[in-house]
């Protein structure tokens, strides 16, 4: 599937034209056109490569290659692009690889499904106020993937508030908590896996010799790149917190265990001592008492002073 559109002057000047008018709009100046591509082969890409003047190399990786690192290469007549547009849905993270072919006057981009929000990304190209030429799709498309990102982060952050509520509930569930810190763990990893090295991508779009962040558009790329910038951080923050996750639950865990056997070890002494008295009543020796009223009624009173005291003494140190 295809989309285009057609920019002059900065307006917005035609769309979903057919590919074979590129070349007819590229012969005006002024003229910037975006082409979007959904899963192509690359007969399909044959023919906007040979004109634009794409590499080889960069072609392969767009259609062929997936799961690559997030990066920006640099050829003699465009640069290429690979990030990911990331969703966030209870704990688990869908990632979306979108490439890019960036020259002086045509944005290509190439994906394979529907859920790097297209429709968002038109939006953001259409509220621009600053329309410089190719730079502007260039950043719109940099700010729609850093704030996807950031977005994640934010709902992996939640993730992590619920777990610990459910750590600190009176009657949690260890597996449950397990099993979703696990899978936040996970989502984190592939996470940082994508986001760490888009510093260094924007970092390097901000170069003046890639003349893209110039002029009006340098504050708006500076911009995306404090984005990121505050998306790794809040990353390096979220890492640390998932560190200690398991930490906390074992010492919760400790912490329960020594309530309960305060617990079990108090009412054990308290029961001891009627089966100690009982006992020593029980004895087939002489004694005083043996065999007499005074004997029963000392008996119980030791019984129950003794117990009573001890229940006393443990719930006044909290033990029960």
């Amino acid at each position: 599937m295809v989309r285009t559109r057609l920019y002059r002057g900065g307006r917005l000047a035609a769309e979903d034209f057919p590919l074979a008018e590129v070349s007819e709009h590229l012969k005006n100046p002024d003229a910037v056109v975006w082409v979007d591509l959904r899963g192509p082969t690359e007969a399909d890409i044959a023919g906007i490569a040979e004109e634009l003047g794409l590499h080889r190399l960069a072609v392969e990786d767009a259609i062929h290659d997936r799961h690559q690192r997030t990066k920006l290469d640099r050829y003699d007549s465009h640069l290429f692009l690979v990030g990911y547009v990331v969703r966030e849905s209870g704990g688990d993270l869908a990632v979306s690889e979108l490439a890019a072919f960036i020259t002086d006057r045509a944005l290509v981009t190439v994906h394979r499904d529907d859920h790097i929000g297209l429709d968002d990304i038109l939006r953001r190209w259409d509220s621009a106020t600053e329309r410089d030429g190719v730079a502007f799709l260039v950043h719109g498309l940099l700010d729609h993937i850093v704030d996807s990102q950031f977005a994640a982060a934010q709902d992996l952050d939640d993730q992590i508030e619920s777990i610990e509520d459910l750590m600190f509930a009176e009657r949690p569930s260890d597996r449950d908590i397990q099993r979703r810190a696990l899978r936040l763990r996970k989502s984190l990893t592939r996470l940082r896996r994508v986001v760490l090295p888009m510093r260094e991508l924007v970092d390097d779009l901000r170069d003046p010799d890639h003349g893209l962040a110039g002029g009006t558009l340098g504050p708006y790329f500076q911009d995306v790149y404090d984005n990121v910038r505050r998306t790794t951080e809040r990353l390096q923050g979220l890492r640390e917190l998932v560190a200690t996750l398991r930490e906390t639950q074992v010492n919760i865990q400790n912490n329960r265990l020594n309530a309960i056997m305060k617990k079990v070890t108090s009412w054990a002494a308290i029961i001891a001592v009627p089966t100690a008295v009982t006992g020593f009543y029980g004895q087939n020796l002489p004694y005083p008492g043996a065999e007499q009223m005074s004997g029963f009624w000392t008996s119980t009173a030791v019984i129950v002073l003794a117990s009573g005291g001890l229940y006393w003494l443990f719930k006044r140190r909290d033990w029960l």
